[in-house]
């Protein structure tokens, strides 16, 4: 690691305090949804395999339920710790091969335009696929979608909007990577989820740290420091950090903080649909105004 020598104490976590602040999260946004079952997709790696444990905790194994939705791609080692996963905590689990609906999509762009999408691009399809059928899958148990994001993922923008970043909640979003590895060792997850290279499993060796050109373990010290140490760009530099680094992951958190905002809506009306609605919370509706669905 380049910057292992860099010390930040902001990346030291409280496992044990961590733990019961997400089991509480999760009961308590559960309840203002009115909902008891979670769904989520389980990919064998570390952040879903975290969100697993925490979710079968914390509303009950029978409440939860996993869908592994498998690319023809897919690592047959991340279907074997998948599996692994759902049995240890007995989940309830569908598995779906979304390859047909993929190449369909792909088969008709190239109808469209006649060009194949490229592999990011087509990324991004099997990422808003699986999302289709996690939010079919919450609508037919009266459930809620549950993210698997990490903060550093958050920050920089390493997530497809309406696919892998489209959930209620996502109880892992304030955790970095580098910090969700450590919670996960305090879980007892298995030892080979934890160190194995992420990755979306987009294509055949495909990883996550390739993707974003650094390792998780750098860019979590450097993220750590310049948000919430708040620390400036001559700081980060006499700590050790290179210019062109800081300036690539600050040019990147810039370049994509659209995507951990509400789409903005102008304002036409007396009182708008952000943060200065209010609801009539002393009223209570009659239960035939209510809207159901996820």
């Amino acid at each position: 690691m380049l910057y292992s020598s860099i010390v930040v104490p902001g990346l030291q976590v409280d496992a044990e305090k961590i733990h019961e602040t997400l089991i509480e999260f999760v009961k308590d946004q559960m309840s203002k949804a009115g909902r008891k079952k979670a769904v989520f997709g389980l990919s064998g790696g570390l952040d879903s395999t975290v969100l697993a444990f925490i979710l079968a905790e914390a509303l009950g194994s029978d409440n939860v339920l996993a869908a592994v939705l498998k690319y023809h791609a897919t690592d047959p080692e991340s279907l074997k710790d998948a599996k692994n996963v759902r049995d240890t905590l007995g989940l309830k689990c569908v598995t779906i091969d979304i390859t047909p609906m993929v190449d369909q999509c792909r088969a008709a762009l190239f109808a469209a335009t006649g060009e194949e999408p490229d592999r990011v691009r087509l990324g991004n399809i099997m990422a808003r696929q699986r999302m289709i059928l996690l939010y079919d899958l919450s609508a037919a148990t009266d459930g809620l979608v549950i993210g698997t994001s990490n903060k550093t993922e958050l920050l920089l923008g390493y997530g497809t909007l309406h696919g892998d970043l489209a959930f209620a909640f996502d109880p892992l979003g304030d955790l970095y990577k580098t910090q969700v590895r450590s919670y996960a060792r305090y879980l007892g997850v298995p030892e080979n989820i934890v160190v194995k290279p992420p990755s979306a499993d987009f294509w055949v060796g495909q990883t996550d740290e390739e993707d974003l050109g650094f390792t998780y373990d750098d860019l979590d010290r450097l993220l750590c420091l310049m948000v919430d140490g708040r620390r400036s760009k001559q700081e980060l530099m006499k700590l050790g950090f290179d210019r062109d680094f800081i300036d690539t992951v600050r040019a990147r958190i810039r370049r994509n903080k659209f995507k951990t905002k509400m789409p903005a809506i102008p304002r036409l009306q007396t009182r708008g649909i952000g943060g200065d609605y209010r609801y009539w919370r002393s009223t209570t509706l009659p239960k035939s105004q209510v809207q159901s669905g996820p």
